[in-house]
């Protein structure tokens, strides 16, 4: 059967199974470190590489190997090479295709991890980073140089759920010889498939909602055959961030509800966001859903409805945003999301503290902005928990 004739809710299912002899209907978990060879002849063949058996759950494991095929399926990729968080994915991504010398130009409204990454820690090997507004392909085409190798881009963004036009900065990228990478984190293949816009690869935090009830770290990079499979697997082999057997099986069962629950999750955001739109406590809300929202029209073009994540500026800065946290009796105060359950969290202070604060002013992140990652709950009862302490601000 051909993947490519089959919707992705099927996919989510049946993509990447691969029966043993016992003829199992659920995946099997293969908690092994090694592999056993037929002959010494085997076992040179394999490491090799002329051999594409399996030879260490460093770089190869039967069950990683069936959520790489099931995760390429749901993207429209030609390859997937999974790691063990979503950090490890971006850094392998950046190691296995960048060197001393090279440029990248970065949307500046990116997770604070990944602000660090770029802007400090891949300076001391000599690659530099520009970082740029993520919605102004203007900006991007300036910001060009003859040694710019990688554009990386979230959309939407984290936390203010920015909509870059992919298909403008895959336009960018290409006249001048560079590669787009997107980070499809807030919205999964479910919602949106940023190699069918353009992109080069794509990467994905899979302990957000490829798993999607917070139980496991993983990561995964995405895209054409010769780009993934020969640069990311030679940096895997030899560098090490793999993602573990159980957390590939944990993360290939999460899949399968993943149309389900990011539908249910955008349903939920834009009613909450409604809502908050609609507080006197309350100065702004960022969900592409809304129509107030600056690239509504783009979104709707590129994602099938808005996400699961509503940020919303709080009137009172960080003292009142705070109160709204603290008065939570419902929602998890977490940075972490795409779980069942909604979170809360005050991204100056979290995901974004370690940012200079002249940065977090010119990506929008203000002292009363908060961000909130709707679950499954009712949401009658994500209002009423955040009504409480929206009183108090």
């Amino acid at each position: 059967m051909r993947w490519d004739e089959l919707e992705i809710e099927t996919l989510a299912v049946r993509a990447g199974i691969h029966r043993s002899q016992f003829n199992e209907h659920s995946e099997a978990l293969y908690l092994t470190s090694s592999f056993v060879f037929k002959n010494a002849a085997e076992a040179a063949a394999r490491f090799s590489g002329e051999d594409p058996g399996m030879v260490y759950s460093r770089y190869t494991n039967p069950t990683v190997s069936a959520l790489q095929e099931r995760l390429a399926a749901l993207e429209g990729a030609e390859c997937c090479i999974a790691t063990a968080s979503g950090m490890s994915a971006i850094l392998g991504c950046v190691m296995a295709l960048m060197k001393a010398g090279a440029h990248i130009v970065s949307s500046r409204s990116i997770f604070g991890a990944t602000v660090q990454l770029f802007g400090n820690m891949m300076q001391r090997f000599g690659v530099d980073t520009t970082f740029v507004p993520a919605t102004d392909p203007g900006a991007w085409e300036k910001a060009m140089r003859p040694n710019t190798r990688l554009l990386f881009v979230e959309t939407p963004s984290n936390p203010l759920t920015e909509i870059s036009d992919v298909a403008a900065l895959a336009d960018v990228a290409r006249r001048h010889g560079a590669l787009l990478v997107v980070d499809n984190c807030f919205c999964s293949p479910a919602l949106q498939r940023p190699l069918q816009l353009g992109a080069d690869i794509v990467v994905h935090s899979a302990t957000k909602y490829l798993d999607g009830q917070g139980r496991v770290l993983g990561g995964a990079v995405l895209g054409k055959r010769e780009l993934i499979l020969d640069g990311m697997t030679a940096f895997l082999r030899s560098c090490g961030p793999t993602l573990s057997p159980f957390n590939a099986w944990v993360v290939l069962k999460g899949l399968e509800t993943l149309g389900l629950r990011m539908q249910a999750h955008s349903t939920g955001a834009l009613a909450l966001a409604q809502w908050l739109e609609q507080h006197p406590k309350v100065e702004r809300v960022y969900h592409p859903g809304l129509t107030s929202h600056p690239q509504h029209d783009l979104a709707m073009r590129q994602q099938k409805s808005g996400g699961g994540i509503v940020s919303f500026d709080v009137k009172g800065g960080r003292e009142a945003a705070w109160k709204v946290v603290d008065s939570t009796q419902l929602i998890s105060i977490t940075a972490n999301l795409g779980d069942t359950k909604t979170t809360i969290t005050h991204p100056a202070s979290t995901t974004h503290g370690r940012i200079a604060p002249e940065a977090r002013k010119a990506a929008g992140i203000g002292e009363g902005l908060l961000r909130i990652a709707v679950g499954l709950e009712a949401v009658s009862d994500i209002k009423a928990d955040l009504a409480r302490g929206l009183s108090k601000a």
